[in-house]
């Protein structure tokens, strides 16, 4: 089991509301799931930024963002109640991405654990699948997202 050690997530600016609970870059390394569940890929080029700036800018970049590895069960269960809710998402395969333990490493400082996935909607870290599933469950899932796309529209009719 991945296990880490790392610092509170205050040091990151993030929020966390949850309960505690070498393949080649580019290729599906970072993709995003459409309403009808399909993935399409995008490259990740190399980047200077450090993984928890890249982290950073693909959560703010995001509404929903689950950070994933593609064997795993507990992320299927997760990407399946967005898929469900048709909600967009943008997935992070880590077992994907030439430097996947960095990132990983990084969402562990950044969250406080280890284990995958790693879920955050509109920039709040929300935990993994369980967490996920019990937000769902009571009904607070959705409007958290919704509140996303509220906040994302106002900015586009801003500009």
């Amino acid at each position: 089991m991945y296990r880490c050690r790392g610092a509170a997530l205050a040091a990151t600016g993030l929020i966390w509301s949850g309960s505690s609970s070498a393949k080649r870059l580019g290729r599906a390394a970072w993709s995003t799931a459409s309403r009808m569940g399909n993935t399409t890929s995008s490259p990740l080029g190399k980047s200077s930024s450090t993984p928890v700036k890249q982290i950073q800018q693909t959560i703010s970049d995001n509404c929903v963002v689950i950070f994933s590895k593609t064997s795993c069960s507990y992320c299927k269960m997760a990407k399946k109640i967005f898929h469900d809710m048709n909600v967009n998402y943008k997935a992070v395969e880590l077992d994907k991405l030439e430097y996947g333990n960095q990132f990983q490493d990084a969402l562990c400082k950044m969250t406080g654990e280890g284990t995958v996935p790693r879920i955050f909607v509109n920039g709040t870290f929300i935990g993994g699948a369980a967490d996920t599933h019990r937000l769902h469950r009571e009904g607070k899932l959705l409007p958290m997202v919704h509140q996303c796309y509220l906040r994302q529209n106002k900015r586009e009719e801003c500009q």
